[in-house]
């Protein structure tokens, strides 16, 4: 059985699994759900536990043998199997296999992954023990949705806050849901003491004073945000990026494609192209699509050929040929492609 993180509180009221598989890339979100299955294996009289971890060298057949006869100090145990690559390799699968096709009396097994993609889940291992047992997928909230994920991390606290403030907290934490989490726990202590069950509604000025900017972006968060047109997230990423110490010659090279990916589709109209096929031929996934159409309205052809002429410039710019702020001026140009801001001057 496959689930989704949210779906796992009411999987473990329903049934205690003798496997359970826990996958995804944030480390807040797949701690929480591997301690929610061991509470709930505690509960439930599995009071011996224990812990390996998946690495070179690792002996799957002496481990699995180990299983053969319960403990002589608990009559149910949790084992906690870490895979930090996710890729048990060939041994290791069978192993695993094994294990799901026969699981050992009395034994739960929770095994911990980072996210596995579609070609992980395929394998042998992967489906024999989602057949046998639970596969839990963690994943972090959409940026649409994480003011309602603080939100409600709030309210385990007897905490309330407004949109604005959900909204300004998402904007200093995106990207880093374990900061979040820290975020959350120190405005719980700084809150005014309360009553159990009460509640207390948060200031602007106190979570100001309260909160670090601890967002944490990537490439790809630059250019969800210029195909959306969300110019102040565009400024805030970009900014991110050259705190972090991103190479502007990365981010040039993604940004660049998404521009000149526009670039041909806007020529191509002009020629009498159809839309479908152009998005075809350069590659925008069905997702996209909708975002790609925006920004070339957003753009027009016109700019659009400026900013291939830009691109150029701020690529010799961020190699140091050039004593311009390219940083700067890849912001101006954005903007200007946004139709938010004038389009710099480029020779």
């Amino acid at each position: 059985m496959k689930l989704r993180g949210e779906q796992l509180d009411g999987a473990l009221k329903r049934a205690l699994s003798p496997i359970w598989l826990v996958s995804g890339d944030e480390p807040l979100l797949t701690d929480e759900a591997a301690a929610q299955i061991r509470t709930a294996a505690r509960a439930q009289g599995y009071t011996e536990r224990q812990s390996w971890q998946s690495e070179t060298g690792f002996d799957w057949r002496g481990w699995l043998a180990g299983f053969d006869s319960l403990s002589l100090f608990s009559n149910l145990r949790l084992v906690e199997l870490r895979l930090p690559t996710g890729k048990p390799g060939v041994e290791g699968g069978k192993t695993l296999e094994a294990w799901a096709a026969n699981p050992p009396a009395d034994t739960i097994l929770l095994i911990t992954a980072p996210r596995l993609d579609k070609a992980s889940l395929s394998t042998k291992w992967a489906t024999a023990v989602e057949r046998a047992g639970i596969l839990v997928q963690t994943a972090p909230p959409p940026l649409d949705r994480l003011p309602d994920w603080i939100g409600e991390r709030l309210s385990r606290h007897n905490l309330k806050a407004d949109r604005e403030i959900l909204a300004w907290l998402a904007a200093r934490v995106e990207g880093n849901l374990l900061a979040a989490h820290q975020e959350i726990e120190k405005l719980s202590l700084l809150a005014p003491p309360r009553q159990p069950g009460q509640s207390v509604q948060l200031s602007l000025k106190t979570v100001r004073e309260a909160v670090t900017d601890v967002a944490r972006y990537d490439v790809s968060d630059l250019s969800d945000a210029f195909l959306k047109g969300d110019a102040a997230r565009f400024c805030r990423v970009l900014d991110g990026l050259q705190s972090e110490g991103e190479a502007l010659v990365l981010i040039l090279t993604v940004l660049g494609n998404e521009i000149r990916t526009l670039y041909r589709i806007a020529a191509g109209l002009a020629q009498g192209q159809r839309m479908s096929a152009l998005m075809q031929a350069s590659r925008v996934w069905d997702s996209k699509q909708a975002l790609v159409e925006r920004a070339l309205k957003r753009a027009g052809p016109e700019k659009l050929s400026w900013a291939m002429r830009g691109l150029s410039r701020l690529d010799r710019a961020a190699k140091g040929l050039l004593r311009e702020d390219a940083w700067d001026e890849l912001k101006q140009l954005g903007l200007a492609l946004m139709n938010r801001g004038k389009a710099p001057a480029f020779s």
